[in-house]
């Protein structure tokens, strides 16, 4: 096999050009900011620790990625890009029972979906299996590794605790050793070369590094290293019917890359002892492992187990729903890869867990889909307008603006007939306090359009509804502007119900109701928490004319409504809208409170 040290990066080379690769294109706004991670990589490189800059991104291939690990991809290669380093792409790849290559390209498409790139330096843990085999040997004939025939559940009781190998150390008793753990050199070698060989069933026998019983780390009480599973592999077959464990396996294939700084989430904080033992007895290049704090978000839950149980009991209707905080579902909600590593740039790095509230990401997302949607107009509650006075079968077009934000998207001409829809409510037959829109004898401004006064409704004389709302319309105010200089305080957006095409909007909100879904009192389901309100359907809205040539992927900001992105669903004449994001509305603020506080 090839010298492993060979594949470490020259340093010359990788400083070399004016752009680092692995650089988004747009990293978001401003300059990154100091934190303990960057300077840590400064100090490293200023003493002569290491000569250069290499991380590595390092997922499993056994589900989707969700927003939090857009924290941990966007440290990874930016880190990187700053210091004028590469990142490489390493799928830990090493628990053939629970990995596909379908996770493989999902997660490859959605790295590059976030506006990175790893050139040619992509890399799989299944490509060392070899080479850390060898060093387990290494490690046999130093005594320091040794095969154990106690059963996963004897092993747990031998180290002394039932506790969860995830999280702070904990005190605890000091365990006992295992009665294989003084077996020769000779015997281990022997058993470990026959469990590669395939002699033994799934779960027999364990390899176990030999370090400290009463160690109060729980993570050096005699780890272990390599596992039986007769399964096959997505990318080696049947070669291979013993497995590394993840804590053998990273160091090594760290050192293996020549990766200097190991970044990664602050629950392994308590593996780095395990980290660093493995690289200094084996005596390879020592990267260096650094922790940081793990993303959280309010009204969201960022675990694969937890959002695997969503998926599972049809709570969602899969990886991609607009819901889920998956890349790809936040893709098909109509996120952008800018708002996202923008947000992730404004929560910052930190070492110590902390929850980030979601209009925190709202608002970056609002900020970069005001910049680059066009505008449009959707009523998606509709209720006719009737213009009594309006000439009958005239037809005039309006002249809208596409992007106010950006001069260069020009405008677009919109149909206006005498027969309208409008939201219903921008109607209200009993006006409340501060209600500015239309209510009969109330004047309202429609968008590029007229100055228009409500003259009356028609009802349905079965159930009372408003069926029609009556109108007169100014002609001397076209385009919205009084030659009087009346005072008009609100204006409404509307769509000709004669050019209107029909549409499917559907209304996305936060999945879980609670602030915090994770941390629900004793006794209560945390999918109890579900916004039963998080998803509605509203399958007859009406969009302007124009709309009809949106294809899938395209985002529009509908005119005081909030953003929405054309769904893979739509069809031909029929396109399906998802509500990326909600625009602010004061008047639900004041209403809700005037409500509250009737």
């Amino acid at each position: 096999m090839t010298d492993p040290m060979s594949r470490v990066p020259n340093p010359q080379k990788a400083a070399a050009g004016s752009r680092p690769e692995g650089s988004a294109e747009d990293a978001g706004p401003g300059a990154p900011p100091s934190d303990f991670i960057r300077e840590a990589v400064a100090k490293d490189l200023e003493n002569g620790r290491f000569s250069y800059v290499r991380t590595r991104w390092p997922p499993e291939p056994n589900g989707y990625l969700h927003i939090g690990h857009a924290k941990a991809i966007c440290t990874d290669f930016g880190i990187a890009a700053e210091f004028g380093g590469a990142c490489n792409f390493r799928f830990d790849d090493t628990n053939p029972t629970k990995e596909e290559q379908e996770y493989v390209d999902a997660i490859k498409a959605d790295t590059r979906w976030l506006g990175f790139d790893w050139g040619d330096r992509e890399f799989f843990a299944s490509d060392y299996f070899e080479q850390l085999y060898m060093w387990a040997e290494r490690l046999i004939a130093a005594g320091k590794a040794y095969v154990c025939d106690l059963s996963e559940q004897e092993i747990r009781e031998f180290r002394g605790t039932d506790v969860a190998d995830k999280g702070p150390i904990t005190v605890t008793p000091p365990g006992k050793n295992s009665p294989y753990r003084d077996r020769s050199v000779e015997e281990n070698l022997d058993l470990f070369r026959r469990m590669r060989g395939g002699e033994f069933p799934d779960s027999a026998r364990t390899l176990r590094a030999k370090i400290d019983m009463a160690h109060p780390n729980l993570h050096m009480r005699d780890p272990v290293m390599y596992r039986i599973r007769h399964a096959t592999h997505h990318r080696t077959g049947d070669t291979w019917c013993i497995y590394p464990m993840y804590d053998y396996q990273h160091p090594l294939s760290d050192s293996i890359e020549g990766v200097t700084h190991s970044l990664c989430s602050q629950e392994y904080e308590i593996h780095r002892p395990l980290y660093d033992w493995f690289l200094e007895n084996i005596g390879i290049f020592h990267s260096r492992q650094i922790e940081f704090a793990r993303l959280n978000i309010t009204h969201t839950v960022l675990s694969k187990r937890w959002l695997l149980e969503l998926v599972k009991e049809d709570r969602v209707r899969g990886w991609d729903d607009p819901r889920m905080p998956t890349l790809r579902g936040l893709r098909r909600r109509g996120y952008t890869p800018e708002a996202i590593r923008d947000f992730v740039s404004r929560v910052g790095m930190a070492k110590t867990n902390s929850t980030a509230e979601i209009e925190l990401l709202e608002h970056c997302l609002r900020e970069d889909l005001n910049r680059r949607c066009r505008r449009a107009m959707a009523v998606l509650h509709p209720v006719k307008l009737i213009i009594e006075n309006w000439p009958k079968d005239k037809v005039e077009e309006m002249e809208a603006v596409n992007n106010p934000e950006d001069p260069a998207a020009g405008s677009r001409r919109v149909p206006f007939s005498g027969v309208l829809y409008i939201e219903q409510d921008d109607f209200r037959e009993v006006p409340p306090p501060k209600y500015y829109r239309l209510s009969p004898g109330q004047q309202v401004r429609l968008r590029y359009a007229y100055i228009i006064t409500c003259t009356g409704v028609r009802k349905d004389p079965s159930t009372g509804a408003v069926r029609e709302i009556l109108a007169t319309y100014d002609p001397l105010t076209r385009g919205g502007n009084a030659p009087d200089n009346r005072k008009v305080k609100a204006t409404i957006h509307w769509v000709s119900a004669g050019h209107a095409l029909t549409a499917e909007a559907r209304l996305y909100d936060h999945l879980f109701s609670a602030e915090y879904p994770q941390e629900v009192p004793e006794g209560v389901d945390w999918k109890d928490t579900i916004n039963p309100a998080s998803l509605e359907v509203v399958p007859d809205a009406r969009v302007e004319p124009g709309l009809a040539a949106a294809v899938p992927g395209d985002r529009f900001q509908f005119e005081r409504l909030g953003y929405f992105y054309v769904d893979p669903d739509s069809s031909a004449g029929k396109p399906v809208f998802n509500r990326t994001v909600s625009l602010k509305d004061t008047w639900a603020r004041i209403e809700r409170k005037s409500t509250a506080g009737a």
